[in-house]
């Protein structure tokens, strides 16, 4: 006797939509992300299909973000049509696997814009206050 497809292992299973997203783990204040891939309509929590990958955002003591890929993988599920969400794509477009999400540019033009602006008043702050004392 086979399962129908709406049990989840049937035909439609093999065939349903797949997407390759983060699953948030570790504790408050601290959180840790695998890079899974999942049928779409699953909630986060619920078992995934393969964990492709592993993302920590904060900072360690060398100030850096680590990201752990498994690009062959992640090929073989792109190849089959699974789909991205765009936190995975844009993490994917600076590790260079995928072409750069526009919003990874806006994010970098948003920061040099804050930064420029942060120089210029604390140049305007120091002039000023040389200013004073002269």
């Amino acid at each position: 006797m086979s399962l129908s497809p709406a049990s989840g292992i049937g035909r439609f299973y093999k065939h349903s939509a797949k997407i390759i997203r983060f699953v948030r783990l570790g504790c408050t204040n601290r959180p840790f992300y695998h890079i899974v891939v999942m049928e779409r309509r699953k909630n986060q929590h619920q078992p995934v299909i393969e964990q492709v990958g592993s993302y920590d955002p904060m900072p360690n003591e060398n100030n850096e973000r680590l990201v752990a890929l498994n690009t062959e993988r992640i090929r073989f599920w792109l190849g089959k049509g699974a789909h991205m969400s765009e936190p995975a794509a844009e993490l994917l477009g600076i590790s260079g696997l995928l072409p750069v999400h526009p919003r990874t540019y806006m994010t970098a033009w948003r920061n040099r814009k804050a930064a420029a602006e942060a120089a210029a008043l604390a140049e305007a702050e120091g002039s000023q206050k040389a200013a004073e004392t002269a």
